[in-house]
């Protein structure tokens, strides 16, 4: 699908403008430097400006899905933070891989697993139009030492098991991640090993938020993702979880993400917010920036940790 940015000037809050009004390299930052600050953040207040996640990324043409090129150009519109896939090698080295083989994204053939790290660095990534891009597959280290002091980077749960994702994190006890957790069996695990975690948790039931409860899981330390769409029944839970000051979130990259039009994709991404979510995770965080920039907060509570950053060219 075509972008068109000509379109998209994103003049309120904290929202940047058109490329040209700043340089390429003026990107938005989310200025979390723990994770007391990263709870502080995610915490709801019922005051808060709407907060975008980039789906993997968040792909336009010319920039692949999981790749640090796609990551800083989102942050050029937009603040964000980025779902995020890990997948594992041959030899064990941890890369951004949505898919278990290669063929959607890259230029190879076959399972990620089949390949040794140096050997899957001869392919190149396709845009989402299946162009073939200059950028090669990034290692989860190489995005996470990015994301310092610019986002947040939230790993969904893919091939690579808990203990070696939770070393991983324990290698970078200065980063602020996130960690997707689809129950909470899977959250108790990581809270165990290190109660200073953040969570992105399924909670699409009252019978799921009851099992958070039970696990003893702090509601301080998760935010909520409720499902795809809007639906009245969607209410009772954002009422329970905000009652305890969890920010809850849609995902439209099942759904309204793939809308043709582009009217009925903004009218969607509006009413998610104005229907109780915090949080909207999009393959198109470009597109929800320009489609909400009307529901933005004269005063938001949280503006301390929305910033700027000038990286050097090239980068």
């Amino acid at each position: 699908m075509k972008l068109n940015l000509k379109g998209i000037v994103l003049s309120l809050g904290f929202f940047s403008c058109l490329p040209g009004a700043f340089a390429q390299t003026n990107i938005n930052t989310l200025k979390i430097k723990n994770i007391a600050e990263l709870q502080q953040f995610f915490k709801y207040t019922g005051k808060s400006t709407p907060i975008i996640s980039g789906h993997r990324g968040g792909t336009v043409k010319g920039f692949p899905e999981n790749c640090i090129a796609t990551f800083e150009n989102t942050l050029r519109y937009t603040p964000a933070f980025f779902e995020i896939d890990p997948r594992l090698t041959k030899d064990s080295v941890m890369v951004l891989m949505h898919d278990a083989t290669l063929e959607r994204t890259t230029t190879g053939t076959g399972k990620v697993s089949d390949y040794t790290f140096a050997e899957l660095q001869k392919f190149r990534l396709k845009d989402p139009e299946g162009q073939v891009t200059e950028y090669k597959i990034p290692t989860l280290k190489e995005v996470i030492d990015w994301s310092a002091g610019k986002t947040v980077v939230n790993l969904d749960r893919k091939d690579v098991p808990l203990e070696m994702q939770e070393r991983i994190l324990k290698d970078n006890p200065n980063k602020v991640i996130m960690i997707t957790v689809h129950d909470a069996r899977h959250a108790k695990f990581y809270y165990d090993q290190n109660p200073n975690r953040m969570f992105s948790a399924f909670v699409k039931t009252k019978k799921a938020l009851q099992e958070y409860e039970a696990a003893g899981i702090p509601w301080k330390s998760m935010i909520a993702y409720i499902g795809p769409t809007n639906k009245p029944e969607n209410k009772e839970l954002f009422d329970m979880l905000h009652a305890r000051g969890v920010m809850c979130m849609i995902s439209a990259a099942p759904t309204y993400d793939k809308l043709a039009d582009t009217g009925e994709r903004a009218k969607n991404y509006r009413e998610t917010f104005e229907q109780g979510a915090d949080i909207l995770e999009s393959d198109l965080p470009i597109e929800v920036a320009s489609a909400i920039k009307t529901l933005l907060p004269k005063d938001n509570p949280k503006a301390k940790f929305f910033g700027k950053l000038n990286l050097p060219k090239g980068k």
